[in-house]
């Protein structure tokens, strides 16, 4: 009977333990595809958001002129890899920049920051409370050309009078501008220089990016 009894108990011992190591097993298994599954989602968003990704650079000095208007009417014409800066002594201070969408989803313009400043002395970004909104919404296609404008409108402001006087001195400017997808994702600030030449092809205002930030995910550096 002890013999019985002691074969009976191994085999209740043994089948337990197979039942445990098929229940790790099941587990282990199924944890495991939980987290191919989760790795493939991942995956799968981030090739969907790279197909939605805009960026911004300058324009090539080959691409064609742009023409844009501004909400008082007055009209600009933008060469290509340039930014045309226009006074309007007393009420408004224009600014408006060629572009080229390199990404490869649509750009949309949310808003802008000029200062009087170097872009090797400002390694970080500007607050995103300090971005003036567009009054417009600007849509860049993807492998495309587009124009940016801006205006600043209040003569009394500091912002307006060093801005005007940098733009009748010559000096370098610094314009930063933020967008982000379609959806309102993926926010990327890109620092523009606007610098002042003047040669052959007469006086001009040339526009190169010089930094992105991005906003809504880790910085590339």
């Amino acid at each position: 009977m002890t013999d019985v009894g002691t074969w009976a108990s191994l085999a209740t011992a043994g089948g337990t333990l197979v039942l445990a190591v098929a229940t790790f097993a099941s587990t282990t298994s199924a944890n495991r595809s939980a987290r191919t599954a989760e790795r493939a989602a991942r995956i799968a968003e981030r090739s969907l958001l790279a197909g939605q990704r805009p960026l911004l650079v300058g324009s090539r000095l080959l691409d064609p002129n742009q023409k844009i208007q501004f909400a008082e009417g007055n009209s600009l014409s933008v060469p290509g890899g340039c930014a045309t800066l226009d006074i309007a002594e007393g009420s408004a201070v224009y600014i408006a920049i060629s572009v080229r969408n390199v990404g490869t989803g649509l750009a949309v313009l949310h808003g802008w920051h000029v200062s009087i400043d170097r872009p090797n002395e400002r390694r970080e970004r500007p607050s995103l409370e300090d971005f003036t909104s567009q009054i417009r919404d600007i849509y860049i296609a993807p492998a495309d050309i587009g124009v940016w404008q801006g205006a600043l409108r209040d003569p009394a402001a500091d912002l307006f009078q060093a801005t005007e006087a940098a733009i009748k001195a010559g000096d370098l400017l610094i314009v930063d501008l933020l967008y982000g997808d379609s959806e309102g994702g993926q926010r990327v600030i890109t620092q523009f220089a606007l610098r002042f030449v003047s040669g052959e092809q007469g006086d001009r205002w040339l526009a190169s990016s010089v930094r992105h930030f991005n906003v809504d995910r880790p910085d590339p550096r």
